[in-house]
């Protein structure tokens, strides 16, 4: 193919090494005599550039790269005189097949959401240099996690956006989040994916089903275009701009899930899109077979720590940086990203430790889920590469969520499990930090909160999978009625566990994540994994929002009294020892009596108190109590702290219903208990209560009506 009439550079040669070219990065760079094409494929004996009408995506061209002149398997090709905006562009592989640039930084061909993408790969010319919003760069402890789909957060018809399911539409819900509280979003993958790719159907309909959550990258460092509202010209790239200054200008962060683990090129069986057709042995886990290992179970495996895959995810995560400002990242199923070319897990991974040591990353909040589809298990012990530098990854603490929804729940008691992941859990993390912890009752991979205390079991069958899938053990209740009832006793134990979690997460050491739509109820019926449903199961449902208003400012309160109470907002675990003059350690347990916890199997109550003296920071105690038994319980409650008495925060167990105070303006707590004896703590069964200690001075305030 040679070149077509209006091509620029159309009569000038493509150079092959200009001046200084061997420090161009790879991928496509606008450089001043045109536009530099450098690309890694070191086993290819021939590589060439197609260049595509960016209208409709029609050759103009196709410009072979010369071959290399020096080992290390880097193409490199400039065509003077090109543009952003000249020309879209393919790779023509060395098999002939035609494969997108695994560093685009743009994909046309896929801006309709549901329709089948044929993509091709956009040059870009870089952000435009204008003022940006500050980073709100949060201390690691203040931070509220706010776990949300660019898509499913405003596509339903009631989010009242002019943009739904877009970067756009988010945008306009940057309100809520601020009255909410939250200050940090975490979106689901926003890399580009194929939407249309799932193999199963709809029962009944035979409807092809979507793979909407998006865990199926096809370029790791390129904007979902079909997120963007006005996708055209990569309208993708300008919009999620926008969204993270939007964002930022608010004072809240932006995190990005990303996905280094697998690809969607599949298995032997699956479409050679890019990674395969230039170096599969650099890129994937291989077995003795020449197949694809399969420790994702989706059919492949990045080989994270060979160089060329290295490379290859430190360039698309400083990308997001450069080019986004995002503030980081949660790495998907990363346990794969500490194993070796042979699939064993390492103890000094290179690629963490490039990524903790990285210069452009070193600000940057670094999660990790940290395990894989094999059963590999390193929460509270996922490897930081140097033990200089663990302190820079957080992790998704499933212990925490397991710990919270056995316990509320009373199918395992744990009550010592409990108390410990309240803390921070200084039995996985030590002296990493409370902020290693990222707690959280549920996420998109799991039941909601609602349904996490409506059903026993998930009830998966519109996946198609014949209701085999998700997530098995659940410690779920469905509190008497397996889904949807009017039953006011059912209801009143739904309320209490729902908002008990809630409580529980708003007072506990370590960095809070809550899932998007949890503040109103948001339900799916009893799917627990909902990543093929684009529908009404997987939107969220903003009328809730307005049918549930009480329980959207009861959380509204948690978070406001989150920011006010630096004793259950630490950086480091508290220590049960109590330092010399203080009235309590930073932490101390309790039962029926005070200074009498009861960790036995079989105990249903934990009372914690939080406390914090100078020098460590301004005088503040919480004290915070739980019973999950089935009949109420009498606590009598630690004395306040000299010169202050004890205030009614949260009750989740109140007769009207869950009740949480406006913080700063909680009542004065008298308690009950035998005429002339002390004052006790009534909870009720399956409960939550907490109270804060105020200055006598202050308690004769006047508080406004509970929530």
């Amino acid at each position: 193919m040679t070149a077509s009439p209006g091509l620029p550079g159309r009569d000038a040669a493509p150079a092959s090494r200009p001046p200084g070219a061997a420090a161009r990065p790879l991928g496509a760079t606008v450089v001043p005599e045109g536009v530099h094409f450098a690309v890694h494929a070191p086993h290819a004996e021939r590589l060439s550039l197609l260049l595509l009408d960016p209208e409709h995506g029609e050759p103009l061209a196709e410009l072979p790269f010369p071959v290399p002149d020096r080992p290390g398997g880097r193409w490199d090709l400039t065509v003077p005189g090109l543009a952003p905006g000249d020309a879209d562009y393919l790779l023509v592989g060395p098999e002939g097949d035609l494969l997108l640039d695994p560093r685009a930084r743009a994909l046309a061909g896929g801006e309709e959401w549901g329709v089948r993408p044929r993509w091709r790969c956009v040059v870009t010319a870089g952000r435009p240099r204008r003022r940006r919003p500050p980073r709100p760069a949060l201390p690691v402890e203040d931070l509220v996690v706010y776990e949300l789909h660019v898509r499913g957060f405003t596509r339903h018809p009631s989010s009242g956006t002019a943009h739904p399911g877009t970067f756009a539409g988010l945008r306009e819900k940057i309100g809520h989040l601020l009255r909410l509280g939250v200050n940090c979003v975490e979106l689901l993958p926003i890399a580009e994916f194929d939407e249309t790719d799932n193999t199963y159907r709809e029962p009944g309909t035979g409807r092809p089903l979507a793979n909407f959550w998006g865990y199926d990258p096809v370029a790791w460092a390129a904007p979902k275009s079909a997120y963007a509202a006005r996708p055209e010209r990569a309208g993708a790239v300008r919009e999620l701009r926008d969204l993270v200054d939007a964002l930022h200008a608010a004072g809240i962060e932006v995190i990005l899930d990303v996905v280094f683990n697998h690809t969607a090129e599949g298995d032997h069986r699956g479409p050679t899109l890019s990674l395969r057709g230039l170096d599969e042995e650099g890129y994937y886990l291989l077995g003795p077979d020449g197949r694809p290992r399969n420790l994702t179970a989706t059919g492949n495996t990045v080989n994270a720590n060979h160089p060329a895959a290295r490379a290859l995810i430190l360039d698309a995560l400083r990308h997001w940086v450069r080019e986004y400002d995002v503030d980081g990242f949660r790495f998907d199923m990363a346990g794969i990203l500490t194993r070796g070319g042979d699939g064993t897990p390492l103890a000094d991974p290179p690629l963490l430790r490039e990524i903790a040591e990285d210069p452009e990353l070193a600000d940057r909040r670094l999660i990790a889920e940290a395990n894989d589809a094999t059963g590999l298990d390193l929460v509270g012990a996922f490897p930081s590469a140097t033990a200089s530098h663990r302190g820079r990854w957080s992790e998704w603490n499933d212990r925490y969520r397991d710990a919270v929804r056995r316990f509320l729940t009373g199918q395992d008691a744990g009550a010592r499990e409990l108390a410990l992941r309240l803390a921070g859990s200084p039995d996985l993390y030590g002296a990493r930090g409370a902020g290693a912890s990222v707690n959280y009752v549920t996420s998109h991979d799991g039941f909601t909160l609602a349904d996490w205390a409506s059903y026993d079991r998930p009830h998966n069958e519109a996946n198609g999978e014949g209701g085999t899938d998700g997530i098995a053990v659940n410690h779920s209740w469905n509190c008497g009625w397996e889904g949807p009832t009017e039953r006011p006793d059912v209801l009143r134990r739904r309320a209490r566990l729902v908002h008990g979690a809630l409580t529980l997460l708003a007072v506990s050491t370590g960095v809070p994540m809550v899932t998007a739509g949890d503040e109103f109820g948001r339900t799916q019926l009893g799917n627990n994994n909902a990543y093929g449903q684009d529908n009404e199961t997987s939107w969220v449902d903003w009328t809730l929002a307005e049918r549930h208003v009480q329980r959207l400012e009861f959380v509204r309160c948690l978070w406001a009294f989150r920011r006010r109470h630096p004793a259950v907002r630490r950086s480091r675990a508290p220590s049960e020892e109590r330092p010399e003059g203080w009235e309590y350690p930073p932490v101390s347990w309790h039962g029926e009596r005070p200074g009498e916890p009861d960790w036995s199997p079989s105990s249903r109550l934990v009372v914690g108190l939080f406390h914090q003296e100078p020098p460590e920071g301004e005088r503040d105690t919480v004290l915070v109590a739980v019973n999950a038994d089935e009949r109420p319980r009498l606590v009598a409650p630690p004395p306040a702290p000299s010169g202050t008495r004890w205030h009614l925060f949260v009750d989740t167990g109140d007769e009207e219903g869950p009740l949480a105070h406006e913080p700063g303006h909680e009542p004065r707590w008298s308690g009950t208990g035998p005429e002339g004896g002390e004052p006790l703590l009534r909870l009720m069964a399956h409960s939550t209560l907490v109270l804060t200690a105020v200055p006598a001075a202050q308690d004769d305030s006047p508080a406004p009506p509970g929530i």
